[in-house]
């Protein structure tokens, strides 16, 4: 697998602003299917502060691997800003990784709604020790782009959650 040059520059900055912050990463990727992680481990020294990635593609895997409540999968699918959060949260609690993002959507090309359409992919960036920060939670909608467009467009927005 080839990362292409966007996506690695950005995995570089990720790493290098991290490792300056003292600060390490973990991934919680579904539609992305660990393009993220595979981005961050291609540059060289990344083991300085990626500790994990959990690739949960089925919603039985973000259940049992992250925690996240079935509550939350069959009321609002795999598909909302409230799984993300969960997967984000269970990363954290499942690693020693100081930051976590999460990626969630529909990259296509069936499978979209009328309400979620091909394209709608859901992130979270959650913090160890966060106190009064924001939770951040965001739907895109990247449009009937291709799947592996959509993929792309997902791990770079991603990677720039995980920058300090």
């Amino acid at each position: 697998m080839s990362i292409d040059q966007e996506l690695f520059d950005l995995a570089v900055k990720v790493v290098d602003e991290n490792r300056a912050a003292g600060r390490r990463i973990t991934t919680a990727e579904s539609c992305t299917g660990g393009l993220v992680a595979a981005a961050l481990t291609e540059v060289s020294g990344a083991s300085d502060v990626f500790d994990r990635a959990f690739i949960t593609y089925s919603n039985e895997s973000k259940s049992e691997l992250l925690g996240v409540s079935q509550d939350i999968l069959s009321t609002l699918g795999a598909v909302s800003e409230a799984t993300a959060w969960a997967m984000a949260q269970g990363a954290l609690q499942r690693s020693h990784a100081d930051i976590s993002v999460a990626i969630s959507g529909i990259a296509g090309p069936g499978g979209g709604t009328d309400k979620k359409p091909v394209g709608t992919v859901v992130f979270a960036r959650a913090l160890r020790d966060a106190g009064n920060s924001p939770v951040i939670a965001d739907t895109h909608h990247f449009g009937d782009l291709g799947r592996s467009e959509i993929r792309r467009q997902a791990a770079l927005v991603a990677l720039r959650l995980l920058l300090p």
